[in-house]
């Protein structure tokens, strides 16, 4: 599970943090350590930056823990556990905004027709190119039809391609 590019990318997204060492945290958590001790020895990170990573999955719902006292130390120890079904929920619902989001797209898109000046990127509907006399705001060059079909085509390739992604069908992986 920890191999697959949409793991690691969610991973990345949710500790924010350059170091390798997050990904290696989160292998000592799937492996059965449970302590940020145990995983800050077994991956030669600081205790500080464990426990910054720890937290950072569990406020996205991606780590649980429970709290323990010695009763001789009266210390607290927190052992840790890895959320592998809310890593697949994360995924699915990240991968469906992005097909909502394409669709917005692709129906704005196919319902209006575009300008475009070739001095610079600008790009208009034609609603607003028209109300400009169809001169360009940022240069005032002229604004020329611009054929958005392969637009078009490029989102319906993309949502094919989220359509095709289910990571509960690949969690054994």
């Amino acid at each position: 599970m920890i191999k697959d590019p949409l793991v690691q990318d969610l991973l990345y997204e949710v500790i924010n943090e350059e170091e390798d060492g997050s990904i290696k945290i989160v292998e000592c958590l799937i492996k059965g350590k449970v302590t940020d001790e145990e995983i800050a020895e077994a991956t030669e990170l600081r205790l500080n930056i464990v426990r910054r990573v720890l937290y950072k999955l569990y406020d996205a719902g991606l780590a649980s823990y429970k709290r323990s006292k010695d009763p001789e130390t009266q210390w607290y120890t927190y052992t840790w556990k890895f959320e592998v079904e809310h890593v697949e929920e994360m995924i699915n619902r990240k991968n469906q905004e992005i097909v909502s989001n394409l669709k917005s797209i692709l129906d704005y898109e196919e319902n209006n027709m575009f300008f475009a000046c070739k001095s610079n990127d600008c790009r208009c509907t034609f609603d607003e190119a028209s109300e400009n006399g169809f001169i360009c705001p940022k240069c005032d060059g002229v604004m020329e039809y611009m054929d958005n079909a392969p637009i078009i085509e490029q989102i319906k390739e993309d949502l094919v391609i989220y359509d095709e992604i289910d990571f509960g069908a690949n969690k054994n992986s």
